[in-house]
């Protein structure tokens, strides 16, 4: 009777694999990525889903401490300077390189998602009532209503106007799923792009603002997001013009960076 040995054999000094072995270790590589893939799209897309309940309706009261006005603002503050600095510090290419050790380089998208989700989901949860301060009456209600369901609608726009959308750092591990090679892309300005640089992040300043009871605490909120936005675009803006070179500058020069006060952009990436 033959017996066919999967474990590693001692041929002409070296250690070879059998067949079987490679198998194994194949289907084990597989269902890792698939678990990296799921938590990726748990832990990220279920923390955008309640960010945007927490910007239509604003605080959940989930976990109320009992906090006076100041300690729970100061509390709140806490809660966004984690996720900032968890997300501004990560997406660094220089803490990407350092972390690349311990991360493979096609896994860091979904390790990138899935810690932003970790520390935006209790931002959200624990996040701190105060009292209210004001809150618009009808018609003035439905008309800051409005001005949300429009920037969901131009964000969804903007996602339409890319070439590619991968949120939560997964497409390179689906491509690797298939035995495909993630392929680099070109500057691509058509749609939204032809009025802003960043319109994903415009629009998400407008859900940010389009909500209709002023509180301490969503003032805080508010003011906190939007210098943020502006403080992590001009930060992107660097790695564009590292990555996309002259033809981010020109498109720099032709298309504002957040607010569109400009007539749209005509033309590609090389004719701007």
């Amino acid at each position: 009777m033959q017996v066919t040995h999967s474990a590693p054999c001692e041929r002409g000094g070296k250690w070879a694999v059998g067949p079987n072995r490679k198998k194994e270790v194949h289907v084990m590589k597989r269902t890792s990525t698939l678990l990296w893939i799921a938590a990726a799209l748990f832990f990220g897309g279920g923390s955008l889903l309640i960010f945007y309940a927490f910007l239509i309706f604003g605080s959940f009261n989930l976990v109320e401490l009992g906090l006076d006005d100041a300690p729970a603002l100061a509390f709140d503050a806490m809660l966004l300077i984690v996720f900032f600095l968890a997300h501004s510090i990560l997406v660094r290419k220089g803490v990407r390189a350092r972390l690349g050790k311990a991360i493979p380089a096609d896994y860091y998208g979904a390790f990138y998602a899935m810690t932003s989700g970790v520390t935006l989901a209790p931002m959200v949860l624990f996040w701190q009532a105060t009292p209210v301060m004001a809150e618009a009456d009808s018609p003035y209600s439905w008309i800051l209503r409005v001005v949300f369901i429009l920037g969901s609608a131009g964000f969804y726009w903007g996602i339409t106007s890319l070439n590619f959308f991968d949120p939560f750092g997964t497409m390179v591990l689906r491509l690797r799923l298939r035995n495909r090679e993630p392929q680099a892309l070109p500057l691509a300005i058509k749609g939204a792009y032809r009025w802003v640089r960043h319109p994903l992040y415009f629009f998400s300043m407008v859900m940010i603002w389009g909500y209709p009871v002023v509180t301490a605490d969503r003032l805080l909120f508010n003011g906190a997001w939007t210098a943020w936005i502006v403080f992590a675009t001009m930060l992107e803006e660097r790695d564009l013009v590292r990555d996309f070179g002259d033809a981010y500058r020109r498109y720099q020069s032709q298309v504002p960076m957040l607010l569109p006060w400009k007539r749209p952009a005509q033309g590609d990436a090389e004719s701007l």
